[in-house]
């Protein structure tokens, strides 16, 4: 039964990921047909074709490997300025030169006479910009629906007063591991010191009176080594109980390497699941995009300690996985025992929306292959048109994106690296969420 949830798991995973590339794609495709474009190819997955049927002038299909997708619109490399596009250029002024101008012949070799203004950088800029930017949005759509379905119709873990744990000694978060013991060395935490019992529900701290757990939290930060009375209440009394805070180290985020020095009390609260409105999606996926921008930059860093996990280092359990290592997490997700059917799926759809949020904002980054490098081409197009305009200068024309193709395949290159660099980790160092 475990591996056939296993393999449940995994497949539900894939499926999901492939319904939305294939969404993602179709963001592209729709707005490109409704401004005039000419899309000759929707595919998802790469590689040697599996299947495809062809609807008009577009070819639809599955490739044998699903790991993306790809819309073909027509001219997307414009010719060189002044230069007839259907007449191949003898490219003799470098290697440089020679991969431009045959990257310009080979997207030329699919154009028709018949094709002239229906090609995508005859458009407008804002047209390209709408047509680049819907790919990686509905990414954002899709996510918006899966965290907003999954904290409205089932709800999020949310901090409660009453204390889940008590932690016997201090221990740096530089230092803290899962199997982590307290030694004589350590500090006494100044929650144990206390007198804290599992059970206990925080009812003021210093005097201010404690409705969540996230109002609580600051305050304990702020108040470093000081003195600390809690009113707590036990077995349905009252009682105060005195100590004092001390400094420990704490991640400045979620995720970060930095660590930051707060006050600590060294108890954790009891979480339940209660579900939330719209004003809660609305705040989370905020918290969220930021935490993703934040983990996107900190991706090159992440990466090497990667690499040193496949030679046999430690994995962090927050670093970068593949979509390898996340349908293995799928699997092992959904075939855990220990959770409840409602958790295994909200663990699924968590990681679905997670992953859909990470695919848009990385397509944001404005480097080309990626859909930012053609939606910042389509900006600084409309900025010249627009200040040639406002200054009354000639038309400078559409931006020459395929100047940027020596660029390109770099950052392509390097994206292949680090995929294949996380899938040889995602097999041969895996992440467990669950241990045994």
């Amino acid at each position: 039964m475990t591996a056939l949830l296993t393999i449940l798991g995994i497949v539900l995973f894939v499926l999901g990921i492939l319904i939305s590339v294939a969404l993602h794609e179709l963001g592209h495709m729709l707005p490109a047909k409704a401004f005039g474009m000419k899309v000759t190819q929707f595919f998802v997955g790469f590689g040697r074709t599996v299947w495809s049927v062809k609807r008009g002038e577009t070819e639809f299909g599955l490739k044998a490997i699903p790991a993306g997708g790809f819309v073909r619109i027509i001219g997307m490399m414009p010719p060189a300025k002044g230069a007839d596009p259907t007449k191949v250029r003898k490219a003799n002024t470098g290697p440089i030169q020679s991969m431009v101008e045959n990257a310009r012949t080979a997207d030329y070799e699919t154009v028709a006479p018949e094709d002239d203004g229906r090609l995508f950088y005859q458009k407008v800029w804002w047209k390209k910009l709408i047509v680049m930017a819907s790919g990686p949005l509905v990414n954002v759509v899709i996510a918006t629906v899966l965290f907003g379905g999954l904290f409205m119709l089932y709800g999020a873990n949310v901090a409660q007063t009453t204390v889940a744990t008590v932690t016997d000694c201090v221990v740096p978060a530089s230092q803290a591991t899962a199997d982590r013991k307290c030694t004589d060395t350590d500090k006494v935490s100044p929650a144990k010191q206390a007198g804290f019992q599992v059970g206990d529900r925080i009812v003021s701290f210093n005097g201010t009176q404690i409705s969540s757990w996230d109002q609580l939290t600051p305050l304990i930060r702020a108040n470093t080594d000081k003195p600390a009375t809690i009113v707590v209440e036990r077995n349905g009394h009252e009682q105060t109980l005195r100590t004092s805070t001390i400094v420990n180290q704490v991640r400045d985020d979620a995720g970060s390497d930095k660590f930051v020095s707060v006050g600590f009390l060294g108890v954790s609260p009891e979480m339940r699941v209660e579900r939330q409105g719209p004003g809660y999606v609305v705040d989370k996926m905020g918290e969220l995009t930021v935490a993703t921008v934040k983990a996107i930059g900190n991706f090159p860093q992440k990466l090497v300690g990667v690499a040193k996990s496949i030679v046999g280092g430690d994995r962090d359990e927050d670093s970068p996985m593949s979509v390898v290592g996340a349908s293995r997490v799928a699997g092992e997700i959904a075939s855990n025992q220990s959770l409840t059917g409602g958790e295994r799926v909200a663990f699924l759809v968590s990681l679905l929306a997670s992953l859909n949020l990470f695919l848009a904002l990385f397509n944001f980054i404005p480097l080309l292959p990626l859909d930012g490098g053609h939606m910042i081409g389509a900006i600084w197009e409309g900025i010249r048109r627009g200040l040639a305009k406002l200054f009354g200068r000639p038309d400078p024309g559409y931006v020459d994106v395929a100047k940027l193709l020596p660029v390109a395949y770099v950052a392509a290159s390097v994206i292949v690296v680090m995929g294949v660099l996380l899938v040889i980790a995602d097999i041969v160092n895996p992440i467990r969420l669950f241990n045994g």
